[in-house]
């Protein structure tokens, strides 16, 4: 704790004096563009891997970078989300999975979870990927937790979609869907394309998107 406490003193008495501009405007209002989907990962810093300032970025984080289908019992992904696009009216999701996953790992070794029952039936929400992923060959251990990652993504980018909120925003022409992957060694991300199955570095190719919002979409 003492790291956090001198690291929070810092901010206080260094950082926060430089900025008392933005603070204050964002004392009473947020408007950020994107709803960023990641892992609980310390390693994974979304403020830093894409240089967001404060009030930028509307973050999601837990095991496994997971959005679970909508369903008649919605819980804290599911109001994040609807709040996110319904009422701060963002124009981008990203759903960001990260290289050695510990949540990922475990579906790809088929690991025994039996110690860890919430851990457990919380990944079920990735069973799809899971599936896709089994049904495939893998030269070793490295590719199939590769492979896996980027599966899930491309699961829980179909998940997204079935929030009605998301569905609406995407009817309208308002949103779009991105799917990453980000290296931790590297610091490169590789972006999902629009045929869901292709991805490509992001430094390459910037403008990659896995699902456009609609260009003719008429306003509702």
């Amino acid at each position: 704790m003492k790291a956090l406490i001198d690291g929070f003193l810092k901010f206080q008495k260094e950082v926060f004096p430089q900025r008392t501009g933005l603070f204050k405007h964002l004392a009473t209002t947020q408007h950020p563009g994107t709803l960023f989907i990641t892992c609980s990962d310390s390693r994974v810093v979304p403020e830093l891997l894409t240089q967001q300032e404060p009030g930028e970025l509307f973050v999601i984080r837990n095991a496994g970078n997971i959005v679970p289908s909508y369903s008649p019992y919605p819980g804290g992904v599911s109001a994040t989300v609807e709040y996110a696009v319904a009422v701060l009216g963002v124009t981008d999701i990203v759903i960001c999975g990260h290289s050695d996953c510990g949540a990922m790992t475990a579906i790809a070794k088929c690991k025994c979870m039996d110690h860890l029952p919430a851990v457990s039936g919380w990944l079920q929400h990735s069973e799809s990927a899971k599936v896709i992923n089994e049904s495939r060959h893998h030269v070793d251990d490295a590719a199939k937790l590769s492979s896996m990652v980027r599966e899930n993504v491309i699961a829980q980018l179909a998940n997204i979609q079935t929030h009605p909120s998301v569905r609406l925003a995407q009817e309208k022409g308002k949103l779009n869907l991105h799917g990453w992957v980000y290296d931790i060694e590297t610091g490169s991300i590789d972006a999902l394309c629009e045929d869901k199955r292709t991805f490509k570095a992001l430094a390459e190719h910037p403008d990659t998107c896995a699902v456009h919002a609609k260009s003719d979409a008429s306003a509702v």
